[in-house]
């Protein structure tokens, strides 16, 4: 009777949310290639290479591997490269939801490997999946749950993984709540890898089988890496000269950069803004703020630089994907992103690893174990939570134009991020070992 609840509820909700994935894909582009993937229907040529590979008859196993967002894909992206550098034979499909993702995956993924998109969980859809895909075992992330999905493989006989697992605070009581419901999805899983003791705990009070949850730490630890290549290229595209970094800002956040830079400006005229909106497609209207401000507006997808002007300083809006890091990595001072307005903040490891100074605003639940870590390190600064989001801005203006005021405590804050980053390093290649030695 559930399940019948469930396919009842996923099938009006899909049909609620049917507009909103039309308007993606025309604001995206390419969100609407490989749309029949969601239905488990997938072009000859991944057919054709599913069934089986060149000079042979026989069917490759493949180990089937799920991200969404460009944080998991990166997390899946290092364990598959993990776990391929000790067994070099394995083959993968990688799957994903978001056209971000999808661009995310294409550097993750080797031409041994498929990517595609993931069948939306409903019953027919999953069957004609796991009937082309075949796969020997499932690794999902993070928060990947998809009942549908999870059943039928536990049907079949799949054995399947949950990596990097978390529960957010605001999902926890509705896991709980919902017991009757999601433990038995969760008891289907082989193994459970948690990031923290409270992840672990909140999972088995959804009703996971206490003996399948293991902590291992956060995967985010090992993701991140300089790109020292790229990060020269950016200091071409911005110049030379100390900068601010907003990344991966969402709607609103941008204007907290612009103020905090008008005010650093007074005392610092050399010092370079950098705003990396989350999405893209957003570029626009950060475009319409910075121009509001009264800044000159150098776009990165539109190429070129800046020309030096005495009257006022250009604002560089990165708004192409994959050179994040490569930002990070050049940047004095940083403020992640969606940390106030709260949804639970990007992801603070990749200035920290860059030994950047890194201001956070309250919310920061998606990343609690981490930022459990870097504050125990006094590794970064989180702004307080307050009544107002005015306070809760001001607050974040204040911070960053501290950190351009006192270079010293700048550099130690730094310096400390780098070292808590690298103490906590290795993550990734121990659940590699221990995945590996269970699919034997």
């Amino acid at each position: 009777m559930k399940w019948l609840l469930y396919n009842a509820l996923f099938a009006v909700a899909y049909t609620v949310m049917l507009p909103s994935f039309l308007l993606r894909m025309k604001r995206r582009g390419g969100y609407r290639a490989r749309f029949a993937d969601r239905f488990g229907r997938y072009p000859k040529e991944i057919i054709d290479v599913l069934s089986h590979e060149p000079q042979t008859t026989n069917r490759e196993p493949r180990i089937w591997i799920h991200a969404v967002s460009v944080g998991e894909v990166q997390v899946a992206g290092q364990l598959m490269r993990a776990m391929r550098e000790k067994n070099p034979n394995l083959r993968f499909v990688f799957s994903t939801t978001s056209s971000t993702g999808w661009k995310t995956a294409e550097r993750e993924v080797t031409p041994a490997d498929v990517l595609i998109y993931n069948p939306l969980d409903f019953g027919g859809c999953v069957k004609r999946a796991l009937d082309a895909v075949n796969p020997c075992a499932v690794i999902l992330t993070e928060t990947e749950i998809w009942p549908n999905f999870i059943r039928a493989l536990k049907k079949r006989g799949v054995p399947i993984y949950l990596v990097n697992a978390r529960i957010s605070d605001r999902s926890a009581p509705r896991y709980k709540a919902l017991r009757w419901f999601f433990g038995e999805v969760f008891r289907c899983f082989t193994k459970i890898y948690a990031q923290s003791d409270l992840d672990a705990r909140r999972l088995t009070d959804a009703g996971a089988d206490p003996a399948s949850v293991s902590v291992t730490g956060s995967f985010k630890f090992d993701v991140a890496h300089r790109n020292e290549a790229k990060e020269r290229e950016l200091r071409d595209w911005i110049g030379e000269g100390e900068i601010l970094l907003g990344g991966s800002t969402w709607p609103g956040e941008d204007v907290v950069m612009l103020e905090a830079y008008g005010k650093i400006l007074e005392k610092h005229p050399g010092v370079k803004l950098v705003i990396a909106p989350r999405h893209f497609e957003k570029a626009d209207a950060v475009e319409a703020n910075i121009k509001a401000a009264g800044f000159e507006c150098v776009r990165r997808s539109r190429g070129g630089r800046a020309e030096a002007r005495p009257s006022r300083n250009a604002v560089y809006l990165a708004d192409t994907t994959g050179e994040l890091m490569g930002l990070f990595g050049i940047a004095s001072v940083a403020f992640v992103g969606k940390s106030l307005c709260e949804h639970g903040s990007q992801n603070m490891i990749e200035p920290c690893l860059c030994g950047v100074a890194t201001v956070v605003g309250p919310y920061t639940e998606n990343f609690r174990p981490v930022m459990s870590d870097l504050l125990a390190a006094d590794a970064l600064m989180q702004t307080p939570d307050a009544p107002t989001a005015e306070v809760r801005k001001a607050s974040v203006v204040a911070e960053l134009q501290g950190f351009f005021d006192d270079p010293v405590r700048c550099a130690a804050y730094g310096e400390r991020a780098r070292a808590a980053v690298a103490r906590r390093c290795g993550v990734v290649g121990r659940c590699a070992d221990e995945l590996l030695e269970a699919l034997g």
